[in-house]
């Protein structure tokens, strides 16, 4: 069935406050909603909601009913999303990745898993992160030492990507997961990706750009937060990560070239975070920090 984005063009201020009027009216019809940076020097900004073709009269109508009052000179546009088959982009030819007892493969792989390896199946997709980037090796390495040497009661996997690395959490240990993303798209690939490695229950995915939902405070807060995303959102979203950190927590930070580490971390420390360790994969960097 054929999916579409409806969508306004505005600031980062309106696109927040367009998302703040879409939550209550389209949240619990598990229609995606997100705000999306378009160009950071003009402050162009959008705020869409993805839906069937189907439904676009009903949604649109709703859409622009909700804008009229405070809003009347956004105009909502239309973007028809591509029909792709991303099963057939599979990871075929890609070797599987091995990270600490994690073996991250794909179906084509299946017979490579050892009896203790902690078995990953992901196919290529739309959502980043099949383990083969250093970032998410190293988010992996850093996620086993941490759950087998610290009390963990909860996770946050921001930016899930391909949910690689909640499932990875919720493997090793029998903990409630909350993993995010600014991309509803991520979020569909990442929950067959949950079901396809088994996992019944103890994952909650939803599309959640920065911290403007609601579902952070209602999962939270956290021992682990996880976000594998890219240096400067992270040094920018420091304060409001940290807020969700729950006392002696931790933090799994990557992304991050390693010329890039020391702001990071100038910025966490800020933040009141000491740095514990951090791995070096092909030229990027995971950082660990906790909450004294």
């Amino acid at each position: 069935m054929s999916e579409i984005r409806l969508y306004v063009t505005t600031n980062e201020k309106k696109a927040g406050q367009v998302l703040d009027l879409m939550t209550p009216v389209f949240e619990d019809e598990e229609l995606p909603i997100a705000t999306t940076e378009i160009d950071e020097k003009n402050d162009v900004w959008e705020a869409s909601i993805y839906l069937y073709a189907a439904d676009e009269d009903e949604v649109r109508g709703r859409f622009e009913a909700l804008l009229k009052p405070t809003f009347a000179d956004l105009v909502v546009q239309k973007e028809v999303l591509p029909d792709i088959d991303w099963i057939a982009k599979s990871l075929e030819g890609l070797k599987p990745v091995r990270a600490g007892r994690f073996l991250v493969h794909g179906s084509h792989d299946r017979d490579k898993v050892g009896s203790s390896d902690i078995a990953i199946e992901i196919e290529a997709g739309q959502a980043f992160g099949t383990g083969h980037h250093g970032t998410t090796a190293g988010c992996l390495e850093t996620i086993e030492k941490v759950v087998a040497s610290r009390r963990v009661r909860n996770a946050l996997d921001l930016g899930t990507g391909s949910g690689v690395l909640a499932i990875a959490v919720r493997k090793l240990r029998n903990i409630p997961v909350l993993a995010t993303d600014i991309d509803p798209i991520a979020v569909r690939v990442a929950k067959e990706n949950v079901r396809s490695n088994g996992i019944a229950s103890g994952v909650t995915l939803e599309t959640a750009p920065g911290f403007h939902s609601t579902a952070f405070s209602r999962h939270g807060p956290f021992d682990l937060i996880i976000a594998n995303i890219l240096a400067r959102p992270l040094i920018k979203m420091a304060p409001q990560l940290v807020a969700h950190l729950a006392p002696g927590g931790s933090v799994i930070l990557s992304g991050i070239l390693a010329e890039q580490r020391w702001k990071v971390l100038a910025a966490y420390n800020g933040a009141h975070l000491r740095h514990v360790r951090t791995i070096w994969r092909n030229g990027w960097v995971t950082i660990h920090l906790d909450r004294p």
